[in-house]
C-alpha cells in the first residue's frame, strides 16, 4: 500500500506559475494527468454557466485547498515531507468571498462576464396587491461543513487481471461516482468498480465525483497493481472540501389585517463557491429557494429571484434540508415579525394560512402538490404539547424576575423521493427513474436483497428486511442486504433527498412480491393443490404447506420435483419501482420550542423541544424517531453553533474542531417526538421520505423562540448561527419600550 497526499493551493485565487518538486519523488501534477478529462456538472436550465473542475488545479486556483499536486510515498508523513518540500509560485489574485458585493465581479472564471452562475426568477408581477401589512426581513445563514464523524477516503489499485480500476470510496451514491469518474478517466464504465463500504454518515458530502477521486484513479491505472491510499485528514475536509447552506435572503411578506397572508416577495443569493460539484450541479440550492419558499402555506401571490453565485471558496453541495433549511429560516421567522405586526399570537397566524385536511392533496403556488396530511393539526398538537395558550404569562413571569425566556413555532414541508417528473428539467448529469431491487432466494432459503441506495447510519438493511418479511415472512435475520458495490447491485442515483424507504422500499416490496408469484405455483405443485394460498412464509393448502425455504430447496437441489417451466423461470428477479406519481411524497412537522437567554453571557439554553412529524406510515418507528433527532441535532448546531467563516482573502479561519464548533451532547435537550401518520395516497405502503426533516426545523424556531424572548426591547436576531457574540450584540441595540424601563436584566450590565 502506497500513500497519497495532496498539496493544495494556499491561497483563495491564483495564477500557478511554477511548481518544483525535489528530485526523485514520485510527484504528479495536471500536466502528467494526460487524457483525463474535467469534472463538468451542467445544468440544462437557461442562462447556466459550467465551469471545469480538474482533478488538479490547470494554471489556475480559485479556492484555498485546491489540489495542486499529488504526491506518492511509502507513508502519510513521507508524503508530507514530499509536499513541504515542494517550490510553488502563485501569483495571487482579489478574491471574491461575498456573493452580494462580488456579484458583479471580477469574474472568477475566464470569459464570464460577472460571477452568475445561473440567476433564475418566477415571475408574478405582485405590484398590485394591496396589504395593509407588510414586513421585509434581510437574512443571513452561515456557510456550514456537514462534519460526518467519518470523513472522505480512497483506496484504489488496477486490477489488471480483469483490465478494472477497483475504487473503495466514501461514497453515498456509488454508480453515480462510476459513471462520473469513468467519464473523466475516458474508461468504459465495464472498467471501474466502486465499492463503498460501512461509511459513517453522508449528509450529502459523500454524495459528489471528488477531484481527488479522478486524481488517485488515474495514478492507480498508471502504477500498475500498487494499492494507493488516501484519507483525508480533518483539516482537509474543514478547509478545502464542499461546503453548504451559505444563503441571503430579502424577503418581503404582505399580509392582511388579520395575518392572512396576500403575497410573498423574495430576494435571495446563494454563495456557490468556486466549482460546479458533480452531479448536482452549483443552482439546485437557488433553484429550489425559487420553488419551495412558500412553504406549507397557502400564499395567493408569489414573486421570487435568485442568484447563484460563483466565489473563491469550495463548492457548495445540497447538505441534509436541502434549501429548506434557509427557506424555512426566512419564511417562518419573517411570519412570526408579520404576527406581532397583527397582534395576533405565531400559532394564531399559521393556522390561519396552512391548507385544511379537507383540502389535500393541496396545489401550493409553484405548483407542488402536498399529497396528504392535516397541517393545522400537526401544530395544534405541539402548542398544546407546549402549553402555548399559558405561555405568555410565564414568560411575563420570567420577566418580572430578570429573565428571558421565549417560545418558538416552525412548521414545513419536506419533499421526498422526487422523481423523474421534477429532475429532468434541471438538466443535471442524472436525472432518478424507477428505483431497482433484485431480491433472490439462496438454496439455504435464505433471502438477498441488492439494492442501489446506500445505507451509511441510518439503520436501511433494518427497515428493507422488514419490509421484504411483510411480503415473503422470511425472517428478519434470513434476509442480506447488500449494497454499496457496483458489481454487486442494481444501478441507482443513490441515497439522497430523502428517498431510500419510499424508494428502495418500495423496490424491495415489488421485487418480493414477484417472488412471492412464482413460489405460489411451485408449492401448490408441491402440495398437488392447485387452489394453495401464500400466508405466513408458506404456500398453504389446508393444514398441509411448504415454506419458502422448502421451495428454495426444493429448486435449487431437487429441480426435478418441478416442472421444467418452473425450472426455467428462476427465484430471482431484478424489479424496478416508481411511486403512483414521481412528484415526491410530502412529509411534514412542527417544531416547538422554548428557550432561556443569559443576557450576560448571550448564551441560549434550550429548554423545551417537541416535534410533532408526520412521515405517513412509519415502516420502523424507532428508526423514523432515530433520523428525526439525528437531524435536530444538526439543526441545532446550524442555529447556535456551526459556521465556516472566511477572511476578505478567502482563508478559511475554522481548520480544526476547535474552531468549527459543532453541537455537544449537552446541548441537544431531550427531545419529545409525537408522530402523526397520515398515509401518503401515491407510495408502496403509505411511507413519506423524512430523512431531512428533522434538520430543516430547528434554525427557525430556535430564533423564533430566542426574538419572542427579547421581542419587547425593540430587537430580533436576523442571522444565523445565533451565537453568544451576535445575542450580545443584538441586545446591545435594543431599544427598551417603556415597559422595560427600570426593569434590569438579570446579569445585564
Amino acid at each position: 500500500m502506497r500513500e497519497v497526499a495532496f498539496l493544495r493551493s494556499p491561497v483563495a485565487h491564483g495564477i500557478i506559475r511554477a511548481i518544483r518538486a525535489p528530485q526523485g519523488a514520485q510527484v504528479f501534477t495536471m500536466a502528467d494527468l494526460t487524457g483525463v478529462l474535467p469534472i463538468r456538472a451542467p445544468s440544462s436550465l437557461p442562462g447556466f454557466r459550467r465551469t471545469d473542475q480538474w482533478p488538479l488545479a490547470q494554471g489556475r486556483v480559485r479556492q484555498v485547498g485546491e489540489p495542486i499536486a499529488m504526491v506518492v510515498a511509502a507513508t502519510r508523513a513521507e508524503a508530507e515531507d514530499i509536499l513541504d518540500a515542494i517550490a510553488l509560485d502563485i501569483e495571487e489574485l482579489p478574491a471574491a468571498t461575498d456573493m452580494l458585493a462580488h456579484r458583479a465581479g471580477p469574474p472568477i472564471h475566464e470569459g464570464w462576464p460577472d460571477n452568475v452562475v445561473l440567476q433564475a426568477l418566477v415571475e408574478d408581477d405582485i405590484s398590485d396587491v394591496q396589504a395593509p401589512i407588510v414586513i421585509r426581513r434581510r437574512l443571513r445563514t452561515a456557510r456550514q461543513h456537514m462534519a460526518p464523524i467519518e470523513g472522505r477516503g480512497v483506496v484504489a489499485r488496477w486490477d489488471s487481471r480483469l483490465g478494472q480500476l477497483e475504487m473503495h470510496t466514501s461514497s453515498q451514491m456509488v454508480h453515480v461516482t462510476k459513471t462520473g469518474l469513468a467519464e473523466c478517466l475516458g474508461l468504459a464504465e465495464s472498467a471501474v468498480r466502486i465499492i463503498s463500504p460501512d461509511v459513517g454518515g453522508g449528509f450529502g458530502y459523500k454524495g459528489i465525483l471528488l477531484q481527488e477521486e479522478v486524481a488517485i484513479g488515474w495514478l492507480a491505472r498508471k502504477l500498475g497493481g500498487t494499492p494507493l491510499r488516501w484519507i483525508e485528514d480533518r483539516r482537509e475536509g474543514l478547509s478545502a472540501q464542499a461546503n453548504c447552506r451559505e444563503h441571503h435572503y430579502d424577503i418581503t411578506v404582505h399580509a392582511d389585517r388579520d395575518g392572512t397572508i396576500l403575497a410573498l416577495d423574495c430576494e435571495a443569493h446563494v454563495d456557490s463557491g468556486a466549482y460546479s460539484a458533480y452531479p448536482f450541479s452549483a443552482c439546485l440550492e437557488a433553484a429550489q429557494i425559487g420553488s419551495i419558499l412558500p412553504g406549507p402555506y397557502i400564499v395567493p401571490r408569489f414573486r421570487c429571484k435568485t442568484w447563484s453565485v460563483a466565489t473563491n471558496k469550495p463548492p457548495i453541495l445540497p447538505y441534509r434540508g436541502v434549501a429548506r433549511t434557509g427557506v424555512c429560516y426566512a419564511l417562518e421567522t419573517t411570519l412570526d415579525a408579520v404576527a406581532r405586526a397583527a397582534g395576533i399570537s405565531p400559532v394564531a397566524l399559521r393556522l390561519r394560512n396552512l391548507p385544511s385536511a379537507a383540502q389535500m392533496p393541496y396545489i401550493n403556488v409553484t405548483k407542488k402538490i402536498f399529497d396528504s396530511g392535516d397541517y393545522p393539526e400537526a401544530l395544534r398538537r405541539a402548542a398544546e404539547a407546549v402549553d402555548a395558550e399559558g405561555f405568555a404569562a410565564r414568560r411575563d413571569d420570567a420577566r418580572a424576575e430578570g429573565r428571558l425566556i421565549g417560545q418558538g413555532f416552525a412548521i414545513f414541508c419536506e419533499q421526498g423521493a422526487h422523481g423523474t417528473s421534477v429532475y429532468h428539467g434541471w438538466g443535471i448529469p442524472f436525472v432518478p427513474g424507477a428505483e431497482p431491487c433484485q431480491a433472490r432466494l439462496t438454496p439455504d432459503g435464505a433471502l438477498e436483497l441488492r439494492v442501489g441506495v446506500h445505507s451509511h447510519g441510518q439503520g436501511m438493511e433494518t427497515t428493507l428486511a422488514q419490509v421484504a418479511h411483510e411480503i415473503l415472512g422470511v425472517p428478519v435475520e434470513r434476509v442480506q442486504l447488500i449494497h454499496g458495490d457496483t458489481a454487486l447491485t442494481p444501478y441507482s442515483t443513490g441515497t439522497w433527498g430523502s428517498r431510500c424507504a419510499v424508494m428502495a422500499g418500495g423496490a424491495v416490496a415489488e421485487a418480493c412480491t414477484e417472488l412471492r408469484s412464482r413460489l405460489i405455483p411451485m408449492g401448490a405443485h408441491l402440495l398437488q393443490d392447485k387452489d394453495a394460498i401464500f400466508a405466513e412464509g408458506a404456500v398453504r393448502a389446508g393444514n398441509a404447506s411448504v415454506s419458502v425455504a422448502e421451495i428454495a430447496r426444493t429448486f435449487f437441489r431437487a429441480p426435478q420435483n418441478l416442472t421444467e417451466a418452473m425450472q426455467a423461470e428462476g427465484l430471482d428477479c431484478t424489479v424496478g419501482h416508481k411511486t403512483a406519481r414521481d412528484t415526491g411524497t410530502f412529509s411534514y412537522a412542527c417544531h416547538a420550542v422554548e428557550v432561556e437567554l443569559d443576557a450576560a453571557t448571550g448564551h441560549v439554553r434550550l429548554t423545551r423541544y417537541v416535534i410533532v412529524e408526520d412521515g405517513g406510515v412509519l415502516l420502523n418507528p424507532l428508526i423514523a424517531d432515530g433520523q428525526v433527532l439525528g437531524g435536530a441535532a444538526q439543526g441545532i448546531g446550524t442555529a447556535l453553533f456551526e459556521e465556516m467563516p472566511y477572511d476578505t482573502g478567502g482563508q478559511p479561519l475554522a481548520s480544526t474542531l476547535a474552531d468549527y464548533m459543532l453541537p455537544g451532547a449537552s446541548d441537544v435537550p431531550d427531545i419529545e417526538i409525537l408522530h402523526m401518520e397520515t398515509p401518503s395516497p401515491i407510495s408502496r405502503f403509505g411511507q413519506k421520505g423524512i430523512g431531512e426533516s428533522g434538520a430543516i426545523g430547528p434554525p427557525a424556531a430556535i430564533v423564533n423562540a430566542i426574538n419572542d424572548a427579547i421581542a419587547h426591547l425593540g430587537c430580533e436576531v436576523t442571522d444565523l448561527p445565533a451565537t453568544p457574540d451576535r445575542i450580545l450584540a443584538v441586545l446591545a441595540s435594543a431599544i427598551p419600550t417603556p415597559a422595560d424601563t427600570g426593569r434590569q436584566l438579570r446579569g445585564a450590565a
